[in-house]
């Protein structure tokens, strides 16, 4: 028969009581502790990232930017009336001269139209002619009438000088001296008139010869034209020169305007760069530039810059001064760096990632030990290309990370190896 304890019962609850405390306060003591301390700071293999020391000195402010070499001198051929591409005679890359046929077109309109006006400045030059000599013969008659008149008025003077020595000495009558008076008056009369209608004939011909020619002017004029425009089928290169491009494809129609061509020399050659236009603020015509081709680097100046920004870039214009490296050729890719100032007695240290002027930028300095290294906030100043100035936040000899380091963004604090 089993024996009842109630006391052992007991004594087995209270301990297992005592044991589940205890676990549950170990638990709440390791919870608190490991709350309380701080995650450890990533690791960055000091390979992988680009470490520059402050300096104090000279900066020289850059901007780079890239761009094409291209022609100073390019000659754009429009088409001067509408006509269809009939052949194309040189293809791009060819060598050309001012007179080299590069495309042929036609237009039956053009060719009738320079017929019509030969034909019409043929027929004003013959009216001309025809009516100068008509002007000529009508003048020289009336020039007779006029030799023919002063004939009878000098007679007619001579006459009455006569009768008035015979009348004077009473050999002739009152009458007969009145009477040759009067007609030598008549006669003087029509002599004025003869003579003023000399000079009026003499204009109005200069007048009517005058217009004629006028005429024949304008229809030279116009035969001058549509020849031009039947030569201009007969596209030329028009300057000497490298073609670049031909624009139109047999048995295309082309309307006047259109571009057919594009001509250009192959020196001298100029660099076309596209800079970003937050930092055009300090670029100005007349710094120096260095050119780079690939194969070699060639001095520059800037020589124009565009007054308006395409796709967040500005387009300027250098004029290169250096003897061009071999392989140089237009649309050839070139990177350039544009000289803005230089700086003296300034802090420095090299351009980390996204650093622009005047902003307050977190890198990350390196501790005495480089071992660790901590963010720190820095205030730009100028920048360049590859270097920024130091207004705060960093001293002389004290070493930084540039590199890209959004990856630890969050972190205060990293180690290196």
């Amino acid at each position: 028969m089993d024996i009842q304890r109630p006391e052992l019962l007991a004594g087995r609850r209270r301990k297992q009581i005592i044991r589940i405390s205890a676990g549950a306060a170990l638990a709440l003591a390791a919870t608190i502790v490991l709350a309380s301390l701080k995650p450890a700071a990533p690791v960055v293999d000091r390979s992988a990232v680009w470490i520059d020391t402050v300096k104090r000195g000279s900066m020289l402010r850059q901007v780079r930017g890239i761009g094409t070499l291209v022609p100073e001198n390019t000659q754009w051929i429009a088409a001067t009336t509408d006509a269809r591409v009939e052949r194309i005679v040189v293809h791009p890359g060819a060598t050309v001269t001012r007179d080299t046929v590069i495309v042929e077109l036609t237009n039956p309109e053009v060719e009738q139209a320079a017929r019509d006006a030969e034909l019409q400045l043929r027929a004003a030059v013959a009216d001309l002619a025809q009516r100068g000599a008509q002007l000529q013969s009508e003048q020289l008659n009336q020039r007779a009438e006029a030799a023919r008149v002063r004939a009878d008025f000098t007679e007619a003077q001579l006459k009455a000088d006569v009768d008035q020595d015979l009348a004077t000495a009473g050999l002739t009558s009152k009458l007969t001296l009145k009477l040759s008076k009067s007609r030598a008056e008549e006669l003087k009369t029509r002599n004025d008139i003869e003579n003023e209608r000399v000079r009026v004939a003499a204009r109005a011909a200069d007048a009517q010869l005058a217009a004629q020619r006028a005429r024949v002017d304008q229809l030279r004029a116009l035969y001058e034209l549509r020849t031009n425009q039947l030569a201009s089928l007969h596209v030329r290169g028009g300057i000497d020169g490298v073609l670049q491009q031909v624009a139109v494809e047999v048995g295309q129609r082309v309307a006047p305007g259109a571009t057919i061509a594009r001509v250009a020399q192959a020196e001298p050659l100029m660099a076309q760069l596209r800079i970003p236009e937050t930092q055009m603020r300090d670029v100005a015509i007349g710094q120096s530039v260095s050119v780079d081709t690939r194969n070699g680097i060639v001095a520059g100046t800037v020589a124009r810059i565009d007054p308006a920004s395409h796709e967040g870039s500005v387009t300027i214009d250098v004029k290169l001064t250096g003897a061009m490296p071999k392989g140089a050729r237009p649309d050839l890719t070139v990177d350039a760096t544009i000289e803005l100032e230089r700086l003296d007695n300034v802090l420095y240290v090299g351009r980390p990632v996204q650093a622009n002027d005047g902003e307050t930028i977190g890198v990350f300095k390196l501790s005495p030990d480089e071992k660790s290294a901590t963010r720190t906030n820095v205030a730009v100043g100028r920048t360049s290309v590859n270097a920024i100035e130091i207004r705060s936040g960093l001293a002389e000899g004290e070493k930084v990370i540039l590199s890209d380091m959004s990856a630890w963004d969050k972190a205060r604090r990293i180690r290196i190896q």
